[in-house]
């Protein structure tokens, strides 16, 4: 519940503190008055985007200030703790919008700055705004289905979650058909190309490095006969068959040293040392020995390395990567295109019938939904129509049709509300069948209606702000509808800013917008009004002139009128 709301310098507001009561509370006053400054103030409360043009003229800043209730448990109340926000004792917390004139604006609650989205969670959970332009609810098929699933609560929410889930696996399943479909030909003829590339990488079956390898193996060869001498003038100094070779030449040393440790031990371990020389260097002749061999053995070679060259240089220039390594990194990224394109008739029959699945788990999701939404719609029209009832349009039929059509991320459902305003008449949609006045009702039973609803689920009572729902409404329609507002106030709080006195006399507390001027500046006073004060406005309201006899007469009447209906 909204119990407070303190304006200071916002459009003609100079300053204005406003006690809300539970209840009706009804707004007048003349045109051009500030009525819209108080409406424009609790938006601001509520979380509605700032306009540095509202501050009032030579203000650095407006600011609008209110004391709410809002909830002590549930996800909205845990939003509240993790900004820090500090609800009083008793459950209320105090919200405070700066708006600058040439500075940033700032919202404060229970203390804290916190965004304006908090602000407008607050408000989603606890206050509905209505005005004229509202009635754009029953112009639009997509508010109109809103409408209907808000009144179902849930039943509707569930069936709206799990067709949503359904939409999207269907979303997915037919996106990857329609991708494997439309990309096919492209895709098998690249995979075609991949298919003979590997072929011919396999058949040259190259291996890790082995380019390096034939370059350097092909330099020896190419060099063969520098290699030879070169080796075997090697090999006959360290173990030829000269008498002075490497090997004797150690081994000679290693047994003098032998001798001579036999008398001193210190010399041991040169002659290990020796000893490891002479083993070194019969290996290394011993190698020696079996490359010449090799050299000899295979004349052929120089031309088997040269070819296998050739078959890689092809192979990569194919490829079109520089080295075998590249070729291998292209085999090992082609392999596994190639063996899902072995597969594909396999893969594409499967998404097929993914996609077929889904798309019959969709039209179940979609069948449940709609038939929630036509017994929600027979619900919500006898709601309807009994609050019409109430607000003198006891003849008027309204009925809500629900339309299979193809399915949409919302459904698969047309909604529309029809009216057929009198007997006989035929029905209409709503936009076009009633008048100006017969809008305001509806919208107004509709509202209604959804807060008879919400009250029944969870028993919370909300904040309803009504802007002139009464445009275009007069007579005996005129009381219907202060009537109906005083008993929607039962149960709720309920604020509406109105031009009729029949409306304005069923108000637990009526507040009077005024304006004065002194010729340079003009400012508006905002209070409550009571007793005399409150017979002058609502004579005010019915002729223009307070001080009107007759006027003064009716408004007893209406006031007393009221009382007695409520």
């Amino acid at each position: 519940m909204l119990h407070e709301l303190t304006i200071s310098d916002l459009g003609v507001i100079e300053s204005a503190r406003l006690e809300f009561g539970p209840g009706l509370t009804c707004v007048t006053g003349e045109t051009g008055a500030g009525k819209t400054m108080v409406l424009t103030g609790l938006g601001l409360i509520l979380g509605a985007k700032t306009v540095p043009a509202t501050v009032r003229t030579g203000a650095d800043a407006a600011v609008a200030e209110a004391i709410i209730d809002v909830p002590a448990a549930g996800p909205l109340a845990e939003r509240l703790a993790d900004a820090g926000v500090a609800v009083e004792e008793d459950g209320s917390a105090v919200v405070a919008r700066t708006v600058g004139a040439t500075t940033r604006s700032r919202a404060v609650m229970g203390g804290r700055t916190v965004p304006q989205t908090l602000l407008g969670e607050v408000a989603a959970e606890l206050v509905t705004v209505h005005g004229q332009s509202d009635q754009v609810r029953l112009r639009s098929p997509a508010r109109q289905r809103d409408t209907l699933d808000a009144y179902g609560g849930a039943e509707t929410a569930d069936a709206r979650r799990d067709y949503a889930a359904a939409w999207d696996e269907w979303l997915t399943a037919a996106e990857r058909l329609r991708r494997m479909q439309e990309g096919a030909d492209a895709e098998r003829a690249e995979v075609a190309r991949l298919r003979d590339d590997l072929a011919a990488i396999d058949a040259v079956a190259p291996e890790a490095g082995e380019d390096a390898a034939l370059v350097a193996e092909a330099g020896v060869l190419e060099n063969a006969e520098a290699v030879r001498t070169g080796a075997a003038a090697a090999y006959e100094a360290i173990a030829g068959d000269e008498a002075i070779t490497v090997v004797a030449t150690l081994e000679a040393a290693r047994r003098a040293l032998a001798d001579a440790a036999r008398h001193d031990s210190a010399l041991a371990a040169l002659e290990e040392r020796l000893a490891d020389y002479s083993y070194g260097a019969t290996d290394v002749g011993a190698e020696l020995a079996s490359y010449l061999d090799r050299l000899d053995a295979d004349p052929g070679r120089l031309d088997e390395i040269n070819q296998r060259r050739s078959d890689l240089a092809t192979l990569t220039r194919r490829i079109g990567v520089p080295d075998v390594d590249g070729v291998l990194a292209y085999a090992e990224r082609a392999r596994p295109r190639v063996e899902e394109d072995d597969a594909w008739d396999e893969t594409l029959v499967a998404r097929r019938e993914d996609e077929a699945r889904c798309r019959a788990a969709l039209e179940a999701a979609a069948t449940t939904l709609h038939d929630a939404r036509a017994a929600v719609g027979e619900r919500l029209a006898r709601a309807v129509r009994d609050e019409l009832a109430l607000l003198a349009m006891p003849d008027a039929d309204i009925a809500i049709a629900v339309e299979r059509t193809e399915p949409t991320a919302h459904g698969a459902d047309v909604v529309t509300m029809t009216l057929a305003s009198h007997p006989g008449a035929p029905h209409r949609p709503v936009a076009d069948a009633a008048s100006g006045g017969e809008l305001s009702r509806i919208m107004l039973a509709i509202e209604v209606s959804l807060a008879g609803a919400d009250h029944e689920s969870d028993d919370t009572a909300r904040t309803f702000i009504f802007d002139e729902v009464d445009a275009g409404v007069g007579g005996k329609a005129a009381v219907a509808v202060g009537n109906r507002l005083a008993q929607l106030a039962r149960t709720h709080q309920v604020i509406v800013v109105t031009h009729l006195a029949q409306v304005a006399a069923f108000a637990d507390t009526h507040v009077v917008v005024a304006k004065s001027t002194d010729g340079a500046v003009t400012r508006a006073q905002v209070g409550a009004v009571t007793g005399e004060d409150r017979v002058q406005e609502i004579a005010r309201l019915l002729s223009g002139q307070e001080d009107s006899t007759t006027a003064r007469a009716h408004a007893l009447e209406l006031l007393e009128g009221s009382a007695v209906a409520r």
